[in-house]
Parts: structure tokens; C-alpha cells; sequence
């Protein structure tokens, strides 16, 4: 098959086996910042050394029905995003949170010490990103045209400097006070993960513990700490959990339907 390669299915399951590993280690109360962040640099290394796992990019390429760009065939794409998505369901934004090189680069940059910017109104954000949705895939359907190749992802991670990869070093740096804007905004298949992480099996969790101390609320960086916040844009990135300051006030389990008030 023209386009084909063992290391795009390698990524993919390194995908799939991790996002497994961080749902036991959230789920069993063994997590570890500094295990999140050698996952973050080791997806974003992925990215640089073999274009993978990003499924952004493979959504695209499924869009336009590109097999070559793939280097799978369409229906192993399909599937593979299938799979992602359903993980998503079942536990979570792991996969934008940690292993997707595209967010855990934004997650670097969110760190850098600057002042930061959280928008509290989510229904205006959430229309935009809807319209980028519309506009992606009239572009891929209609245009046979790759909105995405604009944000030069593959120009970035395949350090060539163009104007693609320079507008993507513009979000980066944007990624510093907004956090992750690419994810948030125009991420197509982020989009998708949202919805299925809204309705997601497992999640943060507030208990019987909590003391409305609203620590997690103030440090969480997209507002979604809130106790009838659906998580949907939850990265699971810990920073709530840090500042909680009563131990099992915040937990990472099976929804219950509604938490504790």
C-alpha cells in the first residue's frame, strides 16, 4: 500500500495502551504528576521522531479519504479513531491530555510562569469551535482542501519552517496564556472527544469530602471544576487535585449521576 508504515500503528497503540495505564493509576489513587509529565514529553518526542499519534492529522486525512497520507487504509483509520473515541467514553480526555503530541506540546507551553487567561462564558467558545467544525469539513468534502495544513502541524513536527509551521509557533506561544487553543478551538476531532467526554463513565469526581474551598476551581485552566461542570473539557491535567487541600475530596471515578452537594 502506497503511503504504508509500521509507526503510525505503533503510535496508535501506544495511545491505546496508555490511556489504559493513566485510567488505573487516576483510578487506583497511585498517579503521579511526574509520571504525567515524562508521558507528555515522550508524546511530544513522538511527535518529532515519527508523526504519531495524531489523530487530529489521521481525521483529516480520513475526511479527505487520503489512504496515502494514512499510510493505513481508510477502514483501519476509521476504526483506530473508533477505538480512541470509545476510550474517551469509557474514561476521559487521556488521550488529548497526555499522548496526542499536538496537546501535550500546548501543555509545555502552559506552563511557561505568565499570566494567565480563563474564559468563564463557555457557549461563545463552544459555537466557534462548532463553526471551524462546519468549515473543516465543508473544506475536506467539498474543497478536497486540508484546513489544517493552515496550523502546519506536520510542517512543525517535521521542523521545517514554513508559514504553516509559523502559525503553529504562534498558537504555542498563545498556548502560554490561553490554555490550549488549538485543542479548544480547532481541533476537529477534539471536538468529537469533547462530546464523548462529557457523557464519559468515568471522571474527577467531587465526595463527601469536599469542602467548598473552591481551590479547584480557581487553578482549573478551562473551567470545567465546577460541581455540574460535564468534564467534556476535562485534560485531566491534575492541577485541581494539587490544590485540593483535603485528602479524597476529589476523585477519579465512576459517575454517579450527580455529585455530592
Amino acid at each position: 500500500m502506497p503511503g504504508f508504515s509500521l509507526l503510525k500503528p505503533l503510535g496508535f497503540f501506544y495511545a491505546v495502551v496508555l490511556i489504559l495505564i493513566l485510567m488505573y493509576l487516576w483510578y487506583s489513587g497511585k498517579w503521579k504528576q511526574k509520571a504525567g509529565w515524562i508521558i507528555i514529553l515522550f508524546s511530544t518526542a513522538l511527535g518529532f521522531v515519527i508523526y504519531s499519534p495524531l489523530a487530529p492529522h489521521q481525521f483529516q486525512e480520513l475526511m479527505l479519504r487520503n489512504v496515502q497520507g494514512l499510510g493505513v487504509s481508510l477502514m483501519i483509520a476509521a476504526i483506530g479513531l473508533l477505538i480512541i473515541f470509545l476510550l474517551t467514553f469509557l474514561s476521559g480526555r487521556f488521550f488529548c491530555g497526555y499522548l496526542c503530541p499536538i496537546g501535550a506540546v500546548q501543555e509545555i507551553a502552559s506552563k511557561v510562569p505568565v499570566p494567565k487567561l480563563v474564559l468563564h462564558q463557555k457557549v461563545p467558545l463552544m459555537i466557534v469551535r462548532g463553526v471551524v467544525f462546519v468549515v473543516f469539513l465543508y473544506m475536506a468534502w467539498v474543497l478536497s482542501a486540508s484546513l489544517l495544513d493552515y496550523f502546519g502541524i506536520s510542517d512543525f513536527f517535521a521542523l521545517t519552517l514554513t508559514t504553516g509551521s509559523i502559525v503553529f509557533v504562534v498558537m504555542l506561544l498563545v498556548s502560554m496564556v490561553f490554555y490550549r487553543p488549538f485543542c479548544r478551538i480547532i481541533c476537529p476531532y477534539g471536538l468529537l472527544l469533547s462530546l464523548a467526554a462529557a457523557t464519559s463513565l468515568f471522571a474527577l469526581q467531587r465526595t463527601d469530602a469536599c469542602i467548598d474551598c473552591k481551590c479547584c476551581e480557581r487553578n482549573c485552566p478551562v473551567d470545567e471544576a465546577k460541581r455540574d461542570d460535564r468534564k467534556a473539557e476535562c485534560y485531566l491535567c491534575g492541577r485541581c487535585t494539587d490544590v485540593c487541600p483535603t485528602a479524597g475530596a476529589l476523585q477519579y471515578k465512576r459517575r454517579t449521576g450527580k455529585e455530592k452537594s
